[in-house]
């Protein structure tokens, strides 16, 4: 994840100073540590955070975005980039909410589940005990719940469905008792107001207000992400760039905008492609 941007200038004292943060070694993390480890959601957060950091950084060479929007935990390295946070802030928080969410998910065995096609009945599955966690386009959403509800539900005919590798149903109630320990993070911090627009998770609204930015952080935590609307309040950008690592988001906006150019940044080789 890490390997493409470690000869980024200061990339490495960067690492090393958000490793002295988080306490945890993101170098190794990002590059040599075997998949059981790094997929921890304590772990996959902050080291996703960073590498959108360092890669975003050096797509903007000390520019500004027009526009920003993360997909769930990029939020938060959206923050950063919009000058809601600094790029130290967002990795904090990024290792705060790892923390507070898995340890969220060990309270009860619960999980996600990816559904491809068709349509759902949102009442056959809420009676199943399971809830939506994610909209990324149309046709294409997630849901969360216990486990024992997972295996027990059946997907309506002509729906695909796959179980994720994750350790719980993020962005559902199972996240609540993460909630008061993030929102206390989150109050520690005097956010600055946004230098471009911010589009939020939750309902696709274009913020500019850096304490409104932080707030739907908090309450992200249990509530579906709605990519779908994000999407559709991105419909007038140019163009778009997804940031390391990177991949998913762009297929995503491809089908939903496939007028608008993306750009995925793996490698530094990507970033000639923007210039």
């Amino acid at each position: 994840m890490l390997e493409p941007w470690l000869d980024l200038p200061d990339a490495r004292a960067r690492l090393a100073h958000w490793s002295e943060l988080t306490g945890l070694d993101l170098v190794a993390l990002g590059t040599t540590e075997p998949n059981e480890v790094v997929r921890a959601t304590e772990v996959t957060q902050p080291l996703l955070t960073a590498a959108a950091l360092l890669s975003g950084r050096a797509l903007l060479a000390g520019g500004s975005p027009d526009l920003v929007c993360g997909h769930s935990i990029g939020e938060l390295s959206a923050a950063a980039f919009a000058g809601v946070l600094s790029d130290d802030e967002a990795v904090e928080l990024a290792a705060g909410r790892g923390r507070l969410m898995a340890e969220a998910a060990q309270a009860q065995p619960t999980g996600m589940l990816a559904l491809l096609g068709g349509e759902l009945d949102e009442d056959d599955y809420r009676s199943a005990g399971l809830e939506l966690a994610t909209v990324n386009v149309a046709g294409q959403v997630v849901l969360g719940g216990p486990i024992e509800a997972l295996d027990a539900w059946t997907p309506p005919k002509g729906v695909r469905a796959r179980r994720l590798e994750v350790a719980g149903a993020f962005h559902t109630s199972a996240m609540a008792s993460a909630v008061e320990g993030f929102a206390a993070l989150v109050a520690t911090l005097e956010p600055d107001d946004a230098t471009c627009d911010v589009i939020a998770n939750a309902d696709g609204a274009v913020l500019r207000d850096g304490r409104e930015v932080l707030d739907r952080l908090v309450g992200q935590l249990t509530r579906p992400v709605r990519f779908d609307l994000c999407l559709a309040a991105a419909a007038a950008a140019t163009e778009a760039v997804e940031l390391a690592p990177a991949g998913v988001l762009k297929a995503l906006m491809k089908r939903a905008l496939p007028d608008v150019p993306v750009t995925a940044l793996r490698t530094q080789d990507d970033l000639l492609v923007t210039a």
